[in-house]
C-alpha cells in the first residue's frame, strides 16, 4: 500500500451498512421514519437508498461516541491516511472539530496565541471554556486588502511575552489560501512548552496532493481539524480531527463527547469513510487535476485584465510562507466593484455560485468535483461582467482586516450585563457579541472587543454592498449589543476604570 500501513482500500462503515441493508431488519427503534416508510415525501426526495441507511447506533454498526468496531476502523484508517496518531470523526463540522481541539487544549483562564483572523468557531470556543485569547494581528497586503498568515517573529515575540500560554493556534491555509510558516511556529510552540493547534478547514487536500504546503500532521502539530466535506468530497457537516503523539487521545475522546450528539449520522460518518478511501486511492492525480485547472484559470482571468487572481508570486517566506496552489482567489476592486457585487452578479445574472464576495476579493472554490467546461464558464463570465459593468474605483474600501482592540475575555464580555443600542450610536462601547460576514465566518467583531469608527464605517459599508452580515441577536443588524456600564467609555482617551477584570494582554 506505499505509504500506508493499512488497507485503505476498506471502507468499513460503508460495508457494515451494506451488510444491515442485505438484512432487512424490522426497525422497532429510531429514527421514527422507520427507513423511509414513514416519510414518502422525504424517501422520494433524497432516495429510498439513502434513507434506507439513515439509521440509529446498534451493535453490528458501533457507536460514534465510543466507537470499539466498525467505526473505530474507520478512525485507524482515517488517521492512517492522513499521518496522525489518532483520527476522529466529527458530525457536527469542522466548527465542532475545532472546538473540541481549543477545549482539549485550553481551561478558563488559560492564554490561547492565535491569529486574530480566526473562524468564529475558534472564539466560540474561548466563549464556552473562557480561555484569554492572545491576538497576534497578521500582516496585511494593502493592495489586496487581505490579512496573511502570522509572523514568525510576532509569534516568537507573543510566546517571550505570554510564556504561561498553554497553545498557539495558527489558520493552514487562511480562507484565501496564505500559509504560515508552520514547521518553524509548532517548533516554537513545542520549546515553549505549549501544544500547537491547526485549523486546516481549508487544507484537506494538503495530505494527498503533491507540492502542496505542509500539513498539520508532517510539520509536527498535536491536532488539526480537517474539513473533509471542503475539498475532500464527503457530505456536507462532515469532518476529521486529527492529533499527533504527544496528545492523549482518551481525553479528546471526552471532550468530544461533551458536545458532539450522541446520534451520529450514519449518512455523514459513510461520507467520512468512502472520501478517505477515495482520497488515499486517488488523491494525488486528482489533485494534480486540480492544480492544473487552477493555474490555467489564473492565467486566463488575469489575461482579461482589470482582475488580479494572485497565486504563489505573493510568497514572501514569512506571513506568506507558502500559498495553496488550488486556490482560485481574485481581486475585483481594479475593475470597480466589490468581491460581493461581482458575486452577486454571478450567481443572479450567469448561474454561477462561487464561494464567497468580500469587499474586494472573491473565492471560486476548486476541488476534487470541478472540471475544466465549467471553469471556462466562469472565466468567460468575469470577463463579460468586466466589459458590462466596470466603472471607476474610486470610494471602494479596500481594507478587509481591522486590528482589535481587546478589553475583555469573550466569555466574559458574553456573559456580561448587556444592553442593545442603535450601531450607530455604539462607538467606544464593549460589544458582546459576534458582527461577521459569512462566508467566511471570521468576525469583524467578535465579544470583548471595543468598537470603533473604523469598524462602524466598515460595517455599514459591508451592509451597502450586500455582504451577509451575521452574529448579532438583532437580525437586521441595526442594533447591537454592548456591556452595560453608567457611562460611556472614550475608545481614545482608553479610560477603563469601569471595567473589572480588563485583559492584561495585548494585541501582538
Amino acid at each position: 500500500m506505499g505509504k500506508y500501513m493499512y488497507d485503505q482500500s476498506r471502507a468499513p462503515i460503508y460495508e457494515a451498512l451494506e451488510r444491515f441493508r442485505e438484512m432487512r431488519v424490522v426497525p422497532f427503534d429510531v429514527p421514527g421514519h422507520k427507513h423511509g416508510k414513514g416519510n414518502p415525501e422525504l424517501t422520494a426526495f433524497l432516495g429510498e437508498k439513502c434513507v434506507g441507511v439513515d439509521v440509529n447506533s446498534m451493535k453490528p454498526l458501533d457507536n460514534l461516541c465510543h466507537p470499539v468496531s466498525v467505526i473505530r476502523e474507520a478512525e485507524i484508517l482515517a488517521a492512517d491516511a492522513f499521518g496522525a496518531a489518532n483520527a476522529f470523526l466529527m458530525v457536527g463540522g469542522t466548527t465542532s472539530s475545532v472546538q473540541s481541539m481549543v477545549l482539549s487544549s485550553c481551561k478558563r483562564g488559560d492564554k490561547i496565541i492565535l491569529p486574530r483572523n480566526v473562524h468564529r468557531s475558534v472564539i466560540n470556543a474561548l466563549v464556552l471554556c473562557g480561555a484569554v485569547p492572545v491576538y497576534v494581528n497578521p500582516d496585511v497586503d494593502r493592495k489586496l486588502g487581505i490579512s496573511l498568515g502570522m509572523s514568525v517573529d510576532q509569534v516568537r515575540k507573543a510566546i517571550r511575552e505570554n510564556p504561561d500560554a498553554v497553545a498557539v493556534l495558527v489558520n493552514n491555509p487562511t480562507y484565501y489560501g496564505v500559509c504560515s510558516d508552520l514547521r518553524t511556529i509548532v517548533k516554537l510552540a513545542h520549546e515553549a512548552g505549549m501544544m500547537c493547534l491547526a485549523d486546516e478547514a481549508h487544507g484537506t487536500h494538503f495530505y494527498f496532493g503533491d507540492g502542496m504546503p505542509v500539513t498539520a500532521m508532517e510539520a509536527g502539530a498535536d491536532m488539526a481539524a480537517v474539513s473533509m466535506h471542503k475539498s475532500g468530497g464527503s457530505l456536507t457537516q462532515s469532518s476529521l480531527l486529527l492529533t499527533g503523539e504527544r496528545v492523549n487521545a482518551g481525553h479528546v475522546r471526552q471532550i468530544i463527547n461533551l458536545t458532539q450528539t450522541t446520534s451520529g449520522s450514519y449518512l455523514l460518518m459513510s461520507s467520512l469513510d468512502i472520501s478517505r478511501r477515495n482520497l488515499a486511492q486517488r488523491g494525488k492525480a486528482v489533485f494534480r487535476k486540480v492544480t492544473e485547472m487552477a493555474e490555467y484559470a489564473r492565467e486566463e482571468i488575469n489575461a482579461v485584465g482589470g482582475y488580479y487572481a494572485y497565486g504563489r508570486e505573493l510568497i514572501n517566506g514569512d506571513s506568506i510562507f507558502d500559498f495553496d496552489p488550488t486556490k482560485l482567489s481574485v481581486h475585483t476592486r481594479d475593475i470597480g466593484l466589490a468581491g460581493i457585487e461581482v458575486y452577486d452578479i454571478l450567481r443572479d445574472e450567469y448561474d454561477i455560485q462561487i464561494e464567497f464576495g468580500d469587499i474586494g476579493n472573491i473565492l471560486a472554490y476548486l476541488s476534487i468535483g470541478d472540471r475544466m467546461q465549467e471553469l471556462e464558464r466562469l472565466v468567460s463570465a468575469l470577463a463579460e461582467i468586466k466589459r458590462r459593468y466596470m466603472k471607476d474605483s474610486y470610494g471602494l474600501l479596500s481594507q478587509e482586516y481591522i486590528a482589535p482592540e481587546v478589553v475583555y475575555s469573550p466569555q466574559e464580555a458574553f456573559y456580561a450585563n448587556k444592553k442593545s443600542v442603535p450601531l450607530s450610536e455604539s462607538e467606544g462601547y464593549i460589544c458582546s457579541e459576534f458582527v461577521m460576514c459569512y462566508p467566511p465566518g471570521i468576525p469583524i467583531l467578535a465579544p470583548g472587543e471595543r468598537i470603533t469608527r473604523e469598524i462602524l464605517d466598515y460595517i455599514v459599508y459591508a451592509k451597502t454592498k450586500g455582504c451577509s452580515l451575521t452574529g448579532p441577536e438583532d437580525p437586521m443588524i441595526e442594533n447591537i449589543n454592548i456591556i452595560r456600564e453608567e457611562e460611556k467609555i472614550s475608545w481614545n482617551s482608553g479610560s477603563v476604570n469601569a471595567m473589572p477584570r480588563m485583559l492584561s494582554t495585548a494585541c501582538v
